[in-house]
């Protein structure tokens, strides 16, 4: 049976049960009928839940007692005291997401095999609920249902309820997203799924208001509680053989077939043919609403032209960045990006911010300015990474995940994007009569508002309109514009701020590693490397145990073993900042985090990479991951890991392996390139000849400064770069890094090897050859690795 034929036939079963059930819900038994909430308790008085264990009472009861003095119950569920009525397991987890509903009327459980046992034993279906703290939806959807006395009852009277967050578990998460999405056609968070008490999914979709009508929905979540526990009760087999088929459908998608060729440079042409046929040739990237900054692969097109000359491709490439950075998208007052913008000119985002989307948005920006030399590419780089400095970084150095859409306004209601936008009289309060003049013609502040009658600051018309129009000149305006910005952003920083997840997940601390020590390197500020250096420090040390990394930190502890792309990310970061310091460690622990990926999560007969580790809990499916999206994938990043470090050490099983792994997504290549568009980089890396940098020093590596000008003055992103200094330190890398052996400072002076495959230019002291050999093929000079 094809996988058209699997999900047609899930969706006649289940789906057509459902509809049938819609009819009759008149006649359902008054037992299933709500009968309102029983007594409260603080712990255990959950509507229609047994209650809970004297084990459990006192564990909930010492984590009350050990709160912060600042905690403030979710919910709308207090006391007179202010106390919460209602509290559940949640509140003994540490993921903000859990803890966000751990004061709601649900009974609910984390994952795990409690839960369930649970199930099987009650004769249950489970409802599992998938989402993460910064997901508008997921309030919305928690404060319509799950904080719901009715719906709770329901729920804790007929099924066994589960919370997942996405961002610690990515392994749950994608096996059911895979399930929704065969069922639905799409996916998104919440992800709300119905299953067996073996696990096997049989019902899906993402959110569904309360009530049937709310919101235009014809059949709402409470209704469609009943309908499928009904159809769970009195249907069995037809569940047992829908959620067989499900599993079947998920374990096929979750692993690629593998190619018999390795991807040649027409994959990369191929891809830039597609991307320019979906292009927005106005706003930048891709067509249509609504805009994630990953839909186009700007870092790809920026290679996809440096390689062929192709205009098109660096103009979709300017042009989005250009496009995204004028944007309401952008926050022009505190600096960083929102997740994606809901219409198609990057104007109303949705107002979460992700690390991850600033640190891929910052690397991009940065290749940006070495492609084109504009600044203000490099001062959005600049901006985001002061974000990230002053309202993300731990005091511990570490990066935080994310912050929210919504806030409180001044009502006491939480609002999403009240935070962010302004009103004129706000404007004007702030900043005084003049410079609100400059602030609302530049950034389009109106009476009317583009967001719920309060504006997005956004760039609405060129500086040098504004300027003339304001009679000054356009110097005069840009300083005018910098003070008013951080005026605003001192006005903004006495609203309550958005609720900032302070999870540590060494995934989005790798990718945001990568983006400072990219940004040491591209920029010449030794800053962003001692920031890159503490949060690697960090991550080594605290989410590292027996040589093997954890997920995630909160609250003074590690938890959960490390996916894929956790090694893959931060690998990476420790590469880049291997080339923007030169300290050894990071190249060793990047080379030993290899080891653990290719033992416990290579496929060593297809190639590629599992996302899990061999010893992981097992799981409906072991995915091997073959999408590229709002993040890239661990595969994507690995491979080009792969191949830096063969360059880096010569060694070459590094490159087979990378091979192997290009090998196993050839065919996704070819057919769909833009769904593997990070692993594009890769492609691009294999297919070119990268240059092999060796600058020698003769002191230390600032000695090496002005070689180091002429290197971050290109774009050449197909390259590994080696700062040494002479003498010992050449003598305790060589070993690792054959590249250095027997290089010396010439005439003591700092000297430049490039090389291409251990064929070199003849060594060079002078910055303006060395330059010049940045641009041509080696091999014309006399010596050899």
């Amino acid at each position: 049976m094809n996988r058209a034929v699997v999900i047609a036939s899930l969706i006649l079963g289940v789906g057509g049960l459902i509809a049938a059930m819609a009819s009759k819900r008149s006649t359902l038994s008054k037992a299933t009928e709500p009968d309102g909430p029983s007594s409260p308790a603080t712990f255990g008085g959950l509507p229609g839940a047994p209650a809970f264990t004297d084990d459990l009472k006192s564990k909930l009861q010492r984590s009350w007692e050990s709160r912060t003095p600042s905690y403030k119950p979710r919910t709308r569920h207090l006391r007179p005291d202010g106390a919460p009525k209602y509290t559940n397991r949640l509140f003994l987890e540490s993921s903000p997401y859990l803890r966000q509903h751990a004061h709601n009327p649900v009974n609910w459980y984390p994952w795990g095999d409690e839960a369930f046992e649970a199930a099987r034993r009650l004769g249950r279906p489970v409802l599992l609920s998938i989402g993460y703290s910064t997901c508008h939806w997921c309030h919305v959807m928690e404060e319509e249902s799950f904080e719901d006395e009715e719906v709770a009852l329901y729920m804790n009277e007929h099924y066994v309820s589960i919370k997942v967050d996405r961002e610690e578990r990515p392994d749950v998460d994608a096996i059911y997203m895979a399930a929704v999405q065969a069922l639905t056609g799409q996916g998104g968070w919440p992800m709300t799924v119905w299953l067996t008490s073996d696990r096997k999914p049989f019902y899906g979709g993402t959110y569904f208001p309360a009530r049937d009508g709310d919101r235009g929905a014809r059949v709402g979540f409470l209704s469609m509680l009943r309908q499928l526990q009904s159809i769970y009760s009195a249907n069995p087999e037809r569940i047992a053989q829908s959620s067989a088929q499900i599993v079947e459908a998920i374990q096929r998608q979750m692993v690629p077939e593998a190619s018999a060729s390795l991807p040649s440079a027409s994959v990369l042409d191929d891809a830039a043919v597609q991307y320019r046929s979906r292009f927005d040739e106005t706003y930048g990237g891709l067509r249509g609403a609504p805009k994630f900054p990953s839909s186009l692969p700007v870092r790809f097109l920026l290679r996809h032209h440096l390689r062929t000359g192709n205009a098109a491709s660096l103009k979709m490439a300017t042009l989005t960045l250009d496009q995204m950075a004028k944007g309401g998208i952008y926050d022009h007052v505190g600096g960083g990006f929102h997740r994606y913008s809901t219409d198609g000119q990057w104007l109303v985002p949705h107002f979460e911010k992700m690390l991850y989307d600033n640190a891929l948005l910052a690397v991009a920006y940065l290749e940006g300015y070495q492609a084109t030399h504009r600044e203000d590419f490099a001062d959005v780089a600049r901006e985001i990474l002061r974000y990230v400095a002053r309202d993300m970084t731990s005091p511990d150095g570490a990066f935080y995940s994310a912050t929210d859409a919504d806030s409180v306004n001044p009502s006491g209601h939480r609002e999403e994007g009240w935070f962010f936008t302004w009103t004129p009289t706000e404007i004007v309060a702030a900043l005084g009569e003049q410079q609100a003049r400059a602030v609302s013609a530049y950034y389009g502040i109106s009476a009317h508002g583009d967001f719920e009658g309060r504006s997005i600051l956004h760039v609405a018309r060129p500086l040098a309109d504004v300027a003339r129009e304001l009679r000054v000149t356009d110097a005069s305006l840009r300083t005018t514009l910098h003070e008013a910005r951080e005026t605003l952003y001192a006005a903004r920083s006495k609203r309550p701020a958005p609720q900032r997840d302070e999870k540590i997940l060494t995934a989005w601390n790798g990718l945001m590693i990568s983006a400072h020590a990219k940004a040491a390197l591209v920029l010449s500020d030794r800053v962003y490397a001692e920031r890159a250096e503490r949060a690697a420090s960090f991550i080594l040390k605290t989410l590292r145990k027996d040589g093997r990394l954890l997920r995630s930190y909160k609250d003074g502890q590690g938890r959960h073993a490390a996916y894929l792309d956790d090694y893959a990310f931060l690998i990476a970061g420790l590469l880049d900042l291997y080339e923007a310091t030169g300290n050894q460690r990071w190249l060793q622990d990047a080379i030993a985090l290899d080891g653990v990926l290719d033992s416990h999560y290579a496929d060593k007969s297809a190639g590629g990479y599992f996302m899990t580790s061999d010893d992981h809990e097992k799981l409906l499916a072991r995915e091997k991951p073959s999408y590229d999206g709002a993040e890239p994938s661990g595969n994507s990043v690995q491979v080009l890991n792969l191949l830096r470090i063969s360059e880096l050490t010569t060694e070459d099983a590094y490159r087979q392996r990378a091979e192997r792994a290009l090998g196993t997504f050839g065919a996704i290549l070819t057919s769909s390139p833009s769904a593997l568009s990070e692993m594009l980089l890769a492609v691009d890396f294999f297919v070119e000849v990268p240059k092999e940098i060796v600058l020698v020093t003769p002191s230390d590596r600032s000695a090496a400064e002005p070689l180091l000008a002429k290197l971050r003055s290109v774009f050449l992103p197909n390259h590994v770069l080696v700062v040494v200094a002479e003498g010992s330190e050449v003598t305790a890398l060589q070993r690792l890094v054959p590249l250095v052996e027997g290089r010396i400072a010439q005439r003591g002076k700092p000297t430049a090897y490039v090389c291409e495959r251990g064929i070199c230019e003849l060594p060079t002291t002078d910055p303006e050859v060395f330059a010049k050999l940045l641009g041509t093929k080696a091999g014309h000079g006399k010596t050899k690795r």
